[in-house]
């Protein structure tokens, strides 16, 4: 069973949220086989006070 994992700062509504996790489903599906009710999904909203990039954290950015 293939696992997407999508790591993201927070503020995305429910309906992007599901959006997302509809397309990302489609798009494995379509390019490497299988059945949608096989691909799992994980959302996973790290704040920018914890998440950094080149030494920088986003929140002193």
């Amino acid at each position: 069973m293939p696992m997407i994992s999508v790591a993201m700062f927070p503020g995305r509504t429910p309906a992007q949220k599901s959006a997302l996790v509809r397309e990302l489903t489609d798009a494995f599906v379509r390019t490497c086989g299988g059945k949608p009710e096989g691909v799992q999904v994980t959302l996973i909203e790290i704040g920018a006070d914890h998440w950094a990039s080149g030494g920088v954290l986003y929140s002193d950015r």
